[in-house]
């Protein structure tokens, strides 16, 4: 357990990195055909549904690939 907290944790210091230094990095996130954004002058609501369908199949491989 105490592995995979430590692993989660560098990722996560990773990504903090690059979103810090290298924001257009990631700039294509949210952004791709199917994410939802419906915009009123009172209020903003966005919905990723294609982003977090990548974001699972990506992360469903990677850990696949690491429990065998």
């Amino acid at each position: 357990m105490a592995k995979w907290l430590m692993a989660a944790g560098a990722l996560l210091l990773l990504l903090g990195v690059a979103l810090h230094y290298a924001p257009w990095l990631l700039n294509w996130f949210g952004k791709l055909p199917g994410d939802i954004r419906i915009e009123s002058e009172r209020s903003r609501t966005f919905i990723p549904i294609t982003s977090m369908i990548i974001l699972s199949l990506v992360l469903t491989v990677l850990v696949n690939l690491f429990r065998r």
